[in-house]
């Protein structure tokens, strides 16, 4: 029996579990971390407090001068180490041996892999105090639920996921018999800390996923994407949970459309990668959101999609977040409320981040310390105000346009999926897949293109499969193949949507407006209500002229000529067949690629190149009109 310092009243709450794997993963927690002591917090209101306090008493945040507001600081060194993004090198899956996963995801040895973890955790709470939470990963009481429990040493770590997470202290109470081996669990310790409470040992920071005992190890960071094992590491152990029991975990937000004079709501799921555009699609004015970033989609009682997300909360990356782009977000970060700031600039209590017009002062606290404009690290670096990826954890019940239904047990009816990439020369604006099969096939060819701000080099394309590469945790072509076979079994399949942002002309200029986006995602709702005709082409069906010249008159008061429709939509072959020719190289050796995948591939190429020989480079989408064209494989076109 593990010895252990706890009050009688924190014991009589996991005695009254009454679940011998939680006692177990306390036990052998704190067998080896060896904490001071140990707490352990239910859904009661009172003792959820306690973390905020705790979070305060131990300086982990601090108090600004708006009531409820609170700042947090994650480690830094210099702008080459430090502790505020999420660690890719050393967040890896543990395997058995034999096993393998897709191109570019880190794995380790299982057996090693533990090996060194748990060493790096012996002894690691030693003077700090051991938190056991219990969340909820989805609503409670519902199909969709997964309940965690969450063993961590920063009060930081525990406040931040009860913005972001369900209690689910009283899910684990009320677990029968036969379902209390069926939970995640998560070990978390900041590690040994410097006087600013921050993580000393970055060199030795681990984040391993353990499928097999779907349970997560992060040690020596602080940094939410690194420690709060209930997001994107959780998304890991879903998306692997998931593929076993037929359902989905994915990358995605979940937000509902209405347009004007429309006495309708629809719900749509989108899948994009990082800085393209998946927060602005789902917060643009007008829409009711679910969720911004992780979904589990299941089958519903009547072959419907249905959609949940796990999360009742918000961590945001704050930059560029400002009144006129972000009006309801903006509004959220500067009145009265519980949030947590992370890694922005503080002067005289009041935060300050990049891009939210606003002058900022000249010095104040920021995640180097005392800060001065002029700064610079130990290699000569600029140490910017606030950090490019500083964050922001709200609620999501905060937002006027939260969604009624974001904690309903059953989910919503997803009836589209949003795919986008950032892509300046090839993608149309919107196109709506010809079948689930070709949705799939979209999904999985995403690009995002870099950009000069963040790389120091434009055009570089990274393929994002489904904008959720970084978290498949089983080969890739079983993910694409269960994702056909599921769709396949549903009555009532949701219309799939290819989404591009970043068009532009040969002078480089955007041929799409900030505002523009409605107006695509507004034209997809139409389609899923049976509103608008659509034009057939080889790569989707587009929208017709006239479709869209009544959307932007009526949604955002504005004219839309034939002119811009046809530099928008015209199908540029060219650039498409280069786009094709790099997913056969990347895809190529992929294992267990559905077929389908590459019959759409065949066909899409054969179908572009004849259209290439007959129009050029370039077919504008009223050519379409004129003719009808076969999109069966190995048909010539009409």
């Amino acid at each position: 029996m593990v010895e252990y310092d706890i009050s009688i009243n924190d014991k009589l709450k996991i005695d009254a579990l009454d679940n011998p794997k939680v006692q177990r993963c306390i036990d052998e927690a704190a067998e080896l971390m060896k904490p001071k002591n140990v707490i352990v917090i239910n859904d009661e209101k009172e003792d959820i407090k306690r973390i905020r306090k705790l979070a305060l008493e131990s300086e982990e945040e601090k108090n600004l001068d708006t009531e409820g507001h609170t700042i947090h600081f994650d480690g830094w060194y210099s702008n080459k180490n430090h502790d505020q993004a999420r660690d890719k090198k050393h967040t890896a899956t543990l395997l058995p041996k034999g096993q393998k996963l897709s191109r570019g995801l880190n794995v380790v040895p299982r057996e090693e892999g533990l090996r060194e973890i748990l060493g790096y955790m012996d002894g690691v709470m030693k003077a700090k105090t051991m938190i056991v939470r219990f969340f909820c990963l989805g609503p409670a009481h519902s199909e969709f639920s997964i309940p965690a429990l969450q063993i961590t040493d920063s009060s930081y770590v525990a406040h931040s996921e009860d913005l972001l997470y369900r209690t689910g202290y009283e899910v684990f109470l009320n677990m029968e018999e036969g379902e209390k081996n069926d939970f995640f669990y998560l070990w978390h310790s900041a590690g040994e800390l410097n006087e600013r409470g921050n993580t000393i040992h970055l060199d030795k920071r681990r984040i391993y996923i353990d499928p097999l005992a779907y349970r997560v190890f992060s040690v020596n960071n602080q940094y939410a994407g690194n420690s709060l094992g209930l997001k994107k590491l959780c998304l890991r152990l879903a998306i692997y949970k998931a593929n076993k029991e037929d359902w989905l975990t994915e990358h995605m937000f979940i937000a509902g459309y209405s347009p004007k004079n429309k006495d309708r709501i629809t719900y749509f799921t989108g899948a994009y990668p990082s800085a393209c555009g998946k927060t602005s699609t789902a917060m643009i004015p007008g829409s009711s959101v679910v969720g911004d970033d992780i979904a589990y989609l299941r089958k519903g009682k009547n072959g419907e999609l249905r959609g949940v997300n796990i999360e009742s909360g918000i961590f945001g990356i704050i930059r560029d977040v400002n009144p006129e782009d972000d009006p309801l977000i903006y509004n959220v970060l500067t009145t009265p409320r519980e949030l947590i700031f992370t890694n922005v600039l503080i002067n005289n209590g009041k935060p300050y981040w990049l891009g939210m017009e606003k002058q900022l002062p000249e010095e104040g606290e920021n995640y180097a310390g005392h800060w001065k404009k002029g700064n610079i690290d130990e290699n000569g670096q600029e140490i910017m105000p606030s950090h490019p990826n500083a964050r922001y954890t709200i609620r999501i019940n905060d937002l006027d346009n939260a969604d009624p239904h974001l904690n309903d047990p059953q989910g919503v009816k997803i009836d589209g999926i949003f795919y986008g990439g950032r892509d300046s020369d090839t993608t149309v604006p919107v196109a709506e897949s010809l079948s689930w099969e070709h949705g799939v096939f979209i999904g999985a060819i995403i690009e995002s293109e870099t950009t000069a701000a963040t790389l120091g080099k434009t055009g570089v394309r990274k393929s994002c499969p489904m904008a959720n590469m970084d978290f498949i945790i089983i080969p890739l072509g079983e993910y694409l193949t269960h994702h056909i076979e599921f769709g396949n079994n549903l009555k009532h399949t949701p219309r799939v949507y290819a989404t591009n942002y970043f068009l532009k002309d040969e002078k480089g200029n955007y041929l799409n407006g900030i505002l523009d986006k409605k107006i695509w995602v507004l034209w997809a709702e139409g389609r899923v209500n049976e509103e608008f005709d659509a034009i057939k082409t080889p790569i989707g069906n587009l929208p017709k002229y006239e479709d869209l010249l009544t959307l932007f008159e009526r949604e955002l008061g504005e004219e839309y000529t034939k002119k811009e429709y046809i530099r928008q939509f015209s199908i540029r072959t060219s650039k498409y067949l280069e786009k094709f020719n790099r997913m056969k190289k990347i895809y190529k050796d992929e294992e267990g690629m559905p077929q389908e995948f590459w019959d759409l591939m065949k066909n899409q190429c054969v179908q572009l190149e004849m259209l290439k020989e007959k129009y050029g480079d370039s077919i504008s989408p009223l050519e379409f009109v004129k003719k009808v064209y076969s999109l069966q494989p190995n048909v010539p076109l009409a």
